[in-house]
């Protein structure tokens, strides 16, 4: 299986779905300014091809940079306090940390050497200019390469403005056919009807065609889209006919951006109503969307849900939408200036605040059937898919949080993620979400007190112990008050959690046991049953109680067998390979971690994969092997201190850890440890998990004490 993006070390490059076309001086001058700036920011105006270029000249040059090249698409992001959790979440950062949010990525930054491309940003000037500015001084390797329609005025920043194509000129002696914009449009074409080619005898028609759309390339290729049913020099004829309207009868007086809206506002024109109205309303979507998505959203009206996908493809073959197949199925997206266009129209038909709501409460739905189903067999399903819905779910609660009297509706929605931030690698995103909207709600309610355990349970992720305690305590409370039986108990038990982090074992068992109790029945598999299960086992295990430890994870392990659940099950099996080692069964111990790293695998669980690796550092010093020990406590610690804090600062865990490295520093000498813990330090997160797996693969038979 494929590791997610940001486990490895190459990026996470889109795949270029069409040819490049011309570019050649500009994208040799920008190889030639990367090498010599360590911020340049690629200007121009919309439909100019900013993005593009960005995106070939990454292609070209990624060899150059050790660990990568990585792509941020900030186009429909809104909210400025977002651009740093856009950008980790990018780079497959899961950052589970109370740190300061650019410390983490400056941190993760600091010794890679990474090309990052911030991909529009002429709406977040202000907070990519800090950020950019924060990592260039922390990160010494990193160059960014950003995309604006406007400078961002940021320390160091050179700017290289992208030209339109250049277009035939009144020269006799210049070659039509060698023209930049002419092929453009002669390679778009040629895609829509498969026989054409530009030749002598439309060649002089094309060329016109190209300078009347001032060589803007989005101009040109929905100008080629018209194929289908027009000659060129019909295209030609209308276009003019357009611009004469628009401009009066001097050419020179259209300026580009006005060209531009004038080739969308005649592709728009050129529409049926029912594409033009499905346009406007899928501008509300943020990155892609599928079928289904489309279908709630957007149906209604003169527009009925059985026509939408008949529509959809009618979009697509005029060029408006992109289509992509992914292993969940087709997706589809809106060109960003497309998407802002069809936004005004949603505008002027005074959908816009309807169409939110009804975008909101479709990602509503889907956040509460993922909810329902994360404990079932359809679970790394649903870690992907909800993972693949980031951006519109950013929509969705910034919706929430921004108009009155949804705050509550908001709240509901982040609670119903809580696997998201908790499972998926989001964990300090939903901190800021979650303390926004009950900061928005604060008269206790059953949304609010959900909210709050949530809170509880993603702060102890964090190592945020004083944290999850006051959000646990403050969910008991506001459920007394408002009769939620339900929340008290999951506060209790996300106390426990806490109790257990902090080593007060009494409380830990007194509290998960009534947790456990409660949930017996199967009603609350996660976050009730399975995880109160998996942590009393841990808190078993330090009191020495081996035998009442394994039994309870028995009968964990058999549960989630049941159910098909396994996130949970990774973990069961990760303490069952504690009490193993610790009753002397080392072999058997090293099946079981290596079971749950190799389901972790699945699920971005970077805490749960550290924890597993620095099990299997002590098996390996256990078994002869100390050099191979300090690579993997080097490579666990450095991904511990960028994704959460080490060993959660709970001494259930950091006593262990400081004596396995004493221990190997005795074995093999602080000079040798120090070389192996800095060569594991620079391994990427997949790289981390291949090593621990299958190096200890051929540890071959353990030996006996």
């Amino acid at each position: 299986m494929a590791a997610p993006a940001g486990w490895r070390q190459e990026g996470n490059l889109p795949v270029e779905h069409t040819s490049f076309v011309g570019r050649t001086r500009l994208l040799a001058s920008l190889r030639q300014r990367l090498q010599e700036s360590r911020l340049i920011t690629v200007t121009g105006i919309g439909g100019v091809g900013k993005s593009r270029i960005a995106l070939r000249l990454a292609h070209q040059v990624r060899r150059r940079f050790r660990d990568g090249v990585w792509y941020v698409d900030l186009a429909r992001l809104q909210d400025p306090a977002m651009v740093y959790h856009t950008i980790t979440a990018a780079l497959g950062i899961a950052d589970q940390s109370p740190r300061k949010g650019s410390d983490t990525l400056a941190e993760w930054l600091a010794e890679r050497e990474i090309l990052l491309i911030l991909d529009t940003c002429e709406h977040l000037v202000d907070a990519c200019a800090q950020l950019t500015e924060d990592l260039l001084g922390t990160a010494p390797h990193l160059r960014i390469l950003a995309t604006s329609r406007r400078s961002l005025n940021a320390a160091g920043e050179h700017t290289v403005a992208v030209p339109p194509l250049s277009v035939p000129g009144e020269g006799p002696s210049e070659n039509p056919f060698t023209n930049e914009a002419v092929e453009l449009f002669g390679t778009r074409a040629s895609a829509v009807v498969p026989d054409f080619a530009v030749d002598e005898d439309n060649v002089a028609a094309v060329a016109e065609l190209c300078r009347r759309l001032d060589g803007i390339p989005l101009a040109i290729e929905l100008a080629a889209v018209r194929l289908r049913t027009l000659s060129v020099e019909q295209i030609l004829t209308l276009l003019a006919d357009r611009f004469s309207l628009l401009a009066g009868a001097s050419r020179t007086a259209l300026p580009r951006h006005q060209t531009l809206r004038a080739a969308i506002g005649w592709s728009h024109e050129l529409c049926e109503p029912a594409e033009r109205l499905l346009w406007a309303r899928l501008s509300v979507f943020a990155g892609d969307f599928d079928l289904e998505a489309a279908r709630q959203v957007c149906a209604g009206d003169a527009l009925p849900a059985g026509r939408i996908l008949d529509v959809i493809i009618g979009l697509v073959d005029k060029s408006v939408l992109l289509s992509f197949a992914t292993p969940a199925g087709q997706r589809y997206r809106l060109i960003d200036t497309l998407r802002q266009y069809g936004g005004e129209w949603l505008d002027k038909l005074r959908e816009t605040q309807d169409l939110r709501r009804r975008h909101r409460d479709y990602y509503l739905q889907l956040a509460e059937l993922s909810e329902h189903s994360w404990s079932g067999p359809r679970q790394v399903h649903w870690f992907s898919r909800m993972r693949q819905e980031h951006d519109n779910i950013r929509v969705a609660l910034d919706y929430c949080l921004s108009t009155p009297g949804e705050e509550h509706v908001g709240l509901e929605l982040l609670s119903a993620l809580w696997f998201l931030w908790v499972a998926c690698g989001f964990a300090r995103e939903g901190v800021v979400y979650l303390e926004r909207a009950l900061t928005a709600s604060p008269t206790p309610s059953r949304e609010r007190c959900k909210a709050l355990w949530v809170l509880a349970y993603i702060r102890s992720a964090q190592g945020d112990m004083a944290g999850a305690l006051a959000a646990a305590e403050q969910c008991s409370t506001d459920a007394v008050r408002v009769g939620d039986s339900g929340a008290v108990l999951l506060a209790t038990k996300m106390q426990g959690t806490a109790a257990m982090l902090q080593g007060d074992a009494k409380k830990a068992t007194a509290l998960l046991g009534v947790a456990i109790e409660f949930h017996r029945g199967g009603r609350e598999l996660n976050p009730g049953l399975l995880p109160a299960i998996v942590e009393l086992s841990m808190v078993l295990l330090a009191q020495g109680e081996f035998e009442e430890a394994e039994t309870l994870l028995a009968d964990c392990l058999q549960v989630c067998q049941e159910r098909g659940e396994l996130w949970l099950r990774s973990y069961a099996w990760y303490v069952t390979s504690l009490v193993h080692r610790e009753t002397g069964r080392r072999d058997e111990a090293l099946v079981a971690c290596k079971e749950a790293l190799r389901i972790k695998r699945r699920f971005h669980d970077v805490l749960g994969i550290v924890l597993c690796v620095d099990n299997l550092a002590r098996l390996g010093l256990e078994a002869g092997e100390p050099e191979r020990t300090a690579t993997l406590l080097g490579a666990a610690q450095a991904n511990w201190r960028t994704f959460g804090l080490p060993q959660f600062g709970s001494p259930f865990f950091t006593t262990e850890y400081e004596q396995c490295v004493k221990e190997c520093k005795k074995l093999v000498g602080d000079t040798a440890y120090d070389e192996a813990y800095a060569a594991g330090a620079r391994f990427s997160l997949g790289d981390l998990v291949e090593y621990a797996l299958d190096d200890l693969d051929d540890l071959g038979d353990l030996p006996e004490d």
